[in-house]
């Protein structure tokens, strides 16, 4: 049975995070030769969000892997500026890409920087780590609300679980009213996925 972790808030980091860590905005701390996804329909490298160290929601599986999630995003003054398919998981909008050995089908740049989470304020680059709760306190059974690492969706417009799999989810994320700006929706919870094998992942949104 999957571990949960609750997360009870992001801590702003000091200096660059460069261990393979999870971690959300500043650079991916790649694993394996960069590959920077690129979305399918405006050719363009999408804004990388975060990565997840998978030993805690795979296990031995998971054992020196990370995910690394990427959505199209606007730039800092430009947040109009939005994609509806960055809510499916197939649509060339969003991306997860795990290292090392993983599998991703779409298009991808050698290059290991590129778009970042930003503040909101002065648009300035977001990079924070995160302070979980003790994995006793959340019961791995139960579809937790709120942000987490591991355990069971808590979906509020029916399943939402990709197709093919067996998918274990890895993150779920409440966008809104975050340290960094993550405009995925009015008011959306995006869910990260990946396969039991540790090989892929998807990204799924939902809005309310």
């Amino acid at each position: 049975m999957t571990t949960t972790r609750g997360m009870e808030g992001f801590v702003p980091a000091d200096v660059p995070v460069t261990a393979p860590v999870t971690k959300f905005g500043g650079r991916p701390v790649w694993l394996d030769a960069p590959r920077w996804p690129v979305n399918e329909a405006w050719d363009e490298p999408m804004r990388f969000v975060c990565q997840i160290a998978l030993e805690p929601v795979l296990g031995e599986a998971g054992r020196g892997r990370i995910a690394y999630v990427f959505v199209t995003h606007a730039d800092h003054g430009d947040e109009t500026f939005f994609d509806p398919d960055v809510v499916f998981p197939d649509e060339g909008a969003n991306a997860v890409v795990v290292q090392p050995g993983g599998t991703y089908r779409g298009a991808t740049l050698p290059t290991a920087t590129g778009p970042t989470l930003y503040h909101p304020g002065d648009g300035s680059d977001a990079e924070y780590t995160v302070r979980l709760r003790p994995p006793e306190e959340d019961d791995p059974a139960a579809p937790l609300d709120g942000d987490k690492i591991g355990g069971v969706p808590a979906f509020f417009q029916g399943d939402g679980t990709p197709e093919g799999g067996p998918w274990v989810l890895a993150l779920q994320l409440d966008a809104n009213f975050k340290p960094f700006t993550l405009h995925l929706g009015a008011s959306p919870t995006a869910y990260v996925f990946v396969s039991t094998d540790g090989a892929e992942g998807r990204m799924v949104v939902q809005d309310s």
